[in-house]
């Protein structure tokens, strides 16, 4: 879903391509390499026997309380599950292989078995569902996005984050898609240089809204969920956006007729273009109205090489590994390119090693925010706005 076949038909005619064996042999470099090819396969090694004593949290349209694998991870225990419809707190019960329930996180959260909670709620609730489980003592995993619409929820969610020092992540599933993740491993080793331009992409066409809790969904702005695309920056990289000019455009669903939303809006796609701290340019989109199109993807262009999907044109004559990291045995990669398992594998990693997760606060409000101000950039007909920062409490 990553590739795009007539651009890269486009730019490589001229090219040719070699095999990463021979780029690693020192052939020749300014040449296209899939990222992936002749690669060690990696073997997963535990780092702890110990079990992360787990609750999970929603089983909506997308089920995806049960769909991140939790429960088929070697080092999770899942001691209870919730959500507020008895129907899908049963069926929440049986994907995940639990006998317990609670009927709603405020009760589960209390639980002092529970050590850690995954939050697959509503977005409008995602942020004041993972306070009350940080000032419950506990680490936090969330689906996307960190926020929905409220930078006052942004500052309270990361001095939260900061007061009670447990661990937070968001699953942004973009992070670990095979380009993206191979794009970052080639960033930190100097491949691309900076990057000059780069390009995230999240189309999802839906003439009628999607089923949701109390409609959240219906007329939402389209970068309020701008994640899927904004890593394809802030995943790659670890910068950040600092300015903003949006165009927003009426596809003329009915969901975005003047009065039929509750969000007063009436875009059903917005694109963006932002400035970035390493004084290039990026072009993140979030679009609804284009016609049956369905996908999530980026390119990165940068000063030594450039790549589009998982093939790197560049003048490195060695990459670094970028094969994703391994899965336990019997934990699938799941949805979203096989990354689901890898979200809770890396967010439980980080528990048992006592370290950052991957998408820690900063970075999940580096590639939320901005997403907010570009909405907020569209309504004022694409006027440059700033960005806010968030930035490590200092001791």
């Amino acid at each position: 879903m990553s590739g795009n076949p007539i651009y890269r038909r486009d730019f490589l005619e001229g090219l040719g391509k070699i095999s990463l064996g021979a780029l690693t042999a020192g052939g020749l470099s300014g040449w296209a390499v899939d990222a992936r090819e002749q690669q060690t396969p990696k073997v997963w090694k535990p780092v702890s026997e110990r079990k992360v004593r787990v609750g999970i949290v929603g089983y909506g349209v997308c089920r995806f309380g049960a769909a991140f694998g939790f429960q088929d991870h070697p080092n999770v225990e899942v001691v209870a599950v919730s959500d507020l419809i008895p129907d899908r707190r049963q069926g929440l019960m049986k994907a995940c292989r639990c006998d317990k329930s609670y009927e709603s996180l405020e009760v589960l959260v209390k639980d002092p078995k529970i050590e850690a909670v995954f939050v697959a709620t509503d977005a409008p609730n995602h942020a004041k569902h993972c306070m009350d489980v940080l000032k419950h003592d506990k680490h936090v995993m969330t689906a996307v996005p960190a926020v929905l619409g409220s930078l006052e929820q942004a500052e309270q969610l990361v001095e939260t984050v900061q007061a009670t020092g447990f661990k937070y992540m968001m699953a942004e599933t973009s992070c670990f898609r095979a380009d993206c993740y191979g794009m970052r491993q080639i960033y930190q080793a100097g491949g691309f240089g900076r990057l000059i331009y780069s390009e995230g992409e999240y189309y999802h066409y839906h003439s009628k809204p999607i089923g949701s809790f109390k409609g959240w969904r219906i007329g939402m702005p389209p970068l309020w969920y701008p994640t899927h695309s904004t890593a394809y920056y802030v995943g790659v990289t670890g910068k950040r956006f600092t300015s903003v000019s949006c165009v927003g455009f009426n596809a003329g669903f009915d969901a975005y007729k003047p009065g039929a939303n509750k969000y007063d809006n009436p875009f059903t796609d917005e694109v963006a273009l932002f400035k970035t701290s390493e004084g290039g340019s990026s072009r993140m989109l979030m679009c609804k109205g284009i016609h049956k199109l369905v996908v999530e993807r980026g390119r990165v262009f940068g000063e030594r090489g450039w790549m589009d999907g998982t093939e790197y044109h560049g003048a490195e004559k060695k990459l670094p590994d970028t094969t994703r990291p391994p899965l336990p045995p019997g934990m699938p990669g799941g949805g979203h390119g096989g990354s689901h398992g890898l979200l809770s594998n890396e967010f439980i990693t980080a528990i048992l090693e006592d370290r950052e997760p991957l998408v820690d606060i900063y970075e999940a409000l580096a590639m939320t925010v901005p997403g907010i101000i570009a909405h907020q950039s569209a309504l004022k007909d694409g006027e440059t706005l700033n960005i806010p920062q968030y930035t490590i409490k200092q001791a």
